[in-house]
């Protein structure tokens, strides 16, 4: 029997390859995931690289996700996409054709080897935040509260909303 469905919070970001591309590419393919309906996603988002500042600026967006994949099920086919993207896993922090990362997973906390849900860092990156309360701007995070508030609080002038034709 199939577990039910959750509704799952994606964070997509690049900075290699074409970046628009790259993360409009995987948006596309989220939806079609086993298991797997793509709800909706943000607009793409130009931010400053955290880690290394020699790399360029990164896209990100935020997808929101109805899925019936178990929350280690839905990382596999995440880190699957990454590669068929061209992901190399070098440098922390470093520039990436494409990194997906599992923000929130219904309401659970996970706290595995492999998977760490709410993403520990979310709260702290605008680049997160804003796209994820464009798709769903009444959420309510564990230990974050409502997203609204906390969204309207975070202001990063080096965020920028893209044009989806500008590559």
């Amino acid at each position: 029997m199939m577990p039910p469905a959750v509704v799952a919070f994606i964070g997509l970001g690049s900075n290699l390859d074409r970046p628009v591309r790259q993360v409009l590419t995987a948006l596309d393919e989220l939806g079609r995931l086993p298991e797997t309906r793509l709800i909706r996603h943000s607009p793409l988002y130009r931010s400053a690289p955290l880690g290394p500042l020699d790399q360029p600026d990164y896209i990100n967006a935020v997808a929101m996700l109805e899925t019936s994949l178990r929350a280690e099920g839905l990382l596999d086919q995440l880190q699957s996409l990454e590669q068929r993207h061209g992901r190399v896993r070098s440098t922390h922090w470093g520039p990436r054709t494409l990194d997906l990362d599992i923000l929130l997973y219904g309401d659970q906390r996970i706290d595995s080897e492999r998977l760490t849900v709410p993403h520990p860092q979310m709260h702290e990156r605008a680049f997160v935040l804003v796209p994820l309360h464009d798709v769903a701007p009444d959420l309510v995070v564990p230990d974050l509260g409502l997203l609204s508030e906390r969204a309207a609080a975070f202001d990063d002038p080096g965020l920028q909303r893209v044009a989806r034709d500008h590559d």
